[in-house]
Order: C-alpha cells, then sequence, then structure tokens
C-alpha cells in the first residue's frame, strides 16, 4: 500500500518537501499544492514554480489542477506535459470559502451535471492520467452515490477521497460508513485520506481495507514528519529531529524570502502543527506563538523534552 503525503497549501512547498524526503523520507510520493489556471492568462513561470523539475529533488511528485473548466484543465496539461509529469491530480476537496464561491474544489461538488460535462469532455482528449480528490458530497453525504456514478463513469488513475462534506469542515468524525460504500462499488482504485494522526489509525485503515491505492496523510503529517517512516516499520520521530528540521527550513525559507518574518511565520504555522507531539509543553507552544524572530522561535523550542 502506498503512502502519499497530501497537498497543504502554505506549507508543503518545494522548500519543504524537499526537506522532508531528505531528513525523514517513507513517502511514496508528494502531492504539490493546487495550482489555478486563469482561463485568458498565460501560465507564468511563478505560479508553475513550486512545480518546477529544477526546484524539486523527491523521487516521486505529483501536480493537482483547481478548476472547473475543460478550458484551462487542458492549458494546465499543455503546460506541465514536457515536465515530465504524467499525471494530473483534480481538486474537488478543497473547503476554503474563496475557492468554493468560484464553484472549485468541494464548491464543484454542488455542480454535477457541469461536473458530468467536464469529465467527459477532458476524458474524450486527455494526454495525461487524471487522479481525483474529493469529499463525499457538499451538503449532506447522501450526495456521494450521485458522486460515484460521474467517478465511475470514467478510467481515473486513483480516486482520493475524504469522507466528509464540504459542511463538515474538518470538523466531527469522518463517515466511514460512506467510504466503506464506496471502497465496495468504486471502479477505479481508491485512496483514503482524513483524520491519520497515528500509526495505529493507518493500521486500522489498512487492515480493514486492504486493496486500497494508498493511504494519504496531511495534517497528520506536517505533525509527525516521521509517520511514514514509522509506518513502514522505521524508527520514531524524535526531538533532536524537528529541530534539525525546523532550522534547514529556516535557512531555506530565508534564501528565498529574503525575510526573518516571512521565514518566521512559515516556522510558526509548522511548529503549531508538531507542538501537539508535546501536550503539557503548554509553556513553550505559548512562547512559539509569541516569538518575534526565528531565533527566538528556535530558542524556546530548543527546551523540548526528548520524545
Amino acid at each position: 500500500m502506498n503512502l502519499y503525503f497530501a497537498p497543504l497549501e502554505g506549507i508543503t512547498g518545494y522548500i519543504y518537501r524537499n526537506a522532508h524526503a531528505e531528513l525523514f523520507g517513507g513517502c511514496d510520493a508528494y502531492y504539490a499544492p493546487f495550482i489555478t489556471p486563469v482561463e485568458n492568462e498565460r501560465l507564468n513561470k511563478k505560479c508553475l514554480r513550486d512545480i518546477l523539475p529544477e526546484n524539486n529533488r523527491v523521487l516521486d511528485l505529483r501536480v493537482q489542477l483547481l478548476s472547473n473548466n475543460p478550458k484551462t484543465y487542458f492549458k494546465f496539461e499543455d503546460e506541465i506535459l514536457p515536465m515530465g509529469y504524467s499525471e494530473i491530480n483534480i481538486n474537488l476537496g478543497c473547503p476554503s470559502g474563496t475557492v468554493v464561491k468560484k464553484g472549485r474544489g468541494s464548491g464543484f461538488l454542488r455542480e454535477r451535471e457541469a461536473m458530468a460535462d467536464f469529465f467527459k469532455e477532458i476524458f474524450e482528449s486527455n494526454k495525461a492520467d487524471i487522479s481525483v480528490k474529493t469529499r463525499i458530497g457538499f451538503y449532506d453525504k447522501v450526495e456521494s452515490e450521485a458522486l460515484m456514478d460521474i467517478y465511475n463513469a470514467h478510467p481515473l488513475k486513483s480516486l482520493t477521497v475524504h469522507p466528509r462534506t464540504r459542511e463538515d469542515y474538518y470538523k466531527g468524525t469522518v463517515h466511514m460508513d460512506v467510504f466503506r460504500n464506496i471502497y465496495k462499488t468504486s471502479q477505479n482504485r481508491i485512496c483514503y485520506n482524513g483524520d491519520i494522526r497515528t500509526l495505529s489509525d493507518a493500521g486500522s485503515i489498512a487492515e480493514e481495507f486492504p486493496l486500497l491505492d494508498g493511504i494519504m496523510l496531511g495534517r497528520g503529517a506536517v505533525a509527525n514528519p516521521a509517520i511514514f517512516r514509522e509506518i513502514k516499520g522505521g524508527s520514531k520521530l524524535t526531538t533532536e529531529e524537528l529541530i534539525e528540521f525546523s532550522h534547514i527550513l529556516a535557512e531555506r525559507y530565508y534564501e528565498v524570502l529574503k525575510s526573518d518574518m516571512y521565514t518566521l511565520h512559515k516556522l510558526k504555522e509548522i511548529w503549531l502543527y508538531m507542538m501537539t507531539n508535546y501536550p503539557e509543553e503548554k509553556k513553550i507552544t505559548k512562547a512559539v506563538k509569541k516569538s518575534s524572530t526565528v531565533s527566538q522561535l528556535h530558542d524556546a523550542v530548543r527546551t523540548l523534552p526528548k520524545i
């Protein structure tokens, strides 16, 4: 079973991915955060910077598209094929209000007739393999059956399912009853995504669904960047690794961003995930939040206990 690192906008860009692969490994493929082409504008180098081959040193990187328009799909396909990418992952899961407002991401799930037309048109002349990352509905989980009719009508490379609706956002528990039904009825290979935070969580999913294409981890992997290695039987995460990881990221973010403040914002967001490994260390978590420089942040985390 494959292990995939989910795309998290603002976090898992190429600087993070490269450092993660060097220090922790264990991940079979990384999915880059989505790119959103505009119909009447050319995709410039800045827009594509995160997926440029010269910026990426991971063994398997897969690109993600945020689109509800066949024209922007084909524009994106034309750009990424010469780079050596052979798969496009279509994001139908993002719950962000700004994305949903434009009918993209999970917002597209409300428009099933338009979705069906979209897939029909792109599958008539696509050159790249197409995979999908989806939620199980917009308002209600009962929408999943109609969505599966659309997905089952096409030969997807894989279908990654986060068993929540858009209205659920990230709240409450995942709808495993719906995922079980999707697992049984899908005509395409299925990947599971959602609330995998521990070795035990991953083991439970793998045991119940042995024919999965893979498991995709996002927030749980940012919290514990060694989790892929651990799932494969490798050594557990250490505090020393997290601190080393933070220093590597700080150096590389600064090299690109040229700003201590922007670098600090990046590190704070990552550390607030990683601090979940230290639930008792509330003072250190507070110090991380209040840090006004990268040096202050590193002074704070240097006092973390070993795990």
